[in-house]
């Protein structure tokens, strides 16, 4: 029984420890993914991110995460924040987030988020070239969702968290859950050595491949 536990769970377990490394995918496939998430939840407005909400954000961050496993889980990913500036929006700085625990889970699921920033003490948070922990450098909450959400009404924590995972789509508490900045990817897709705080504040000129999530948002 020992060898035929060791038999299935090894390839797992050897997939699950490396799920952070295959999750990395070029900058330019995050900012692309980003753009379409932002789209797919543009076609649910029934029970999507408020426009109200999007209007006021001060910065967004998208992330796709993949969990998988069997008895161990893991989970990693990537995406991209960008900041709201005084010409608009910055261009995208490269974040990730993985971690590991223990649970009854059979095979993989892929979530997109989406992290509204809504004060700029979020952003700041963002702009560091470490971690940020949700819950514990700003507070966190689960998005409201809807058509209609009452204009100018004072957001209830720094940093609105959604999620979409298998046609469903809502408000999600992630308290806990660690985002981090990705900087060798960051000077690969800049060709320079460049910083988050440099790029949210829109210092750095936005690369043509990231044009069209700018575009996207000039909507909101």
């Amino acid at each position: 029984m020992q060898r035929f536990l060791m038999f299935f769970l090894l390839p797992a377990l050897v997939a699950t420890f490396n799920l952070p490394a295959t999750c990395e995918a070029g900058m330019q496939d995050d900012v692309d993914q980003a753009v379409s998430i932002i789209q797919r939840f543009r076609e649910i407005p029934e029970k999507s991110i408020p426009r109200e909400v999007l209007r006021d954000a001060k910065g967004l961050a998208i992330l796709t995460v993949i969990k998988a496993g069997f008895i161990v889980s893991g989970r990693g990913g990537t995406g991209v924040v960008v900041a709201r500036t005084r010409k608009g929006w910055s261009g995208p700085s490269a974040i990730g987030t993985g971690g590991a625990g223990f649970g009854l889970q059979i095979g993989a699921q892929v979530t997109e988020f989406v992290f509204v920033l809504n004060t700029p003490e979020a952003v700041k948070a963002f702009s560091q070239e470490g971690n940020v922990q949700l819950g514990a450098d700003v507070s966190v909450a689960a998005g409201p969702i809807g058509r209609t959400v009452e204009a100018g009404v004072t957001p209830v924590a720094a940093v609105y968290t959604y999620s979409r995972s298998q046609g469903l789509f809502g408000g999600v508490s992630l308290e806990g859950t660690v985002v981090g900045t990705r900087n060798e990817t960051n000077a690969k897709y800049y060709g320079r050595k460049v910083t988050p705080a440099q790029i949210l504040s829109g210092r750095v000129k936005v690369p043509a491949g990231a044009r069209k999530l700018q575009k996207v948002l000039s909507r909101y």
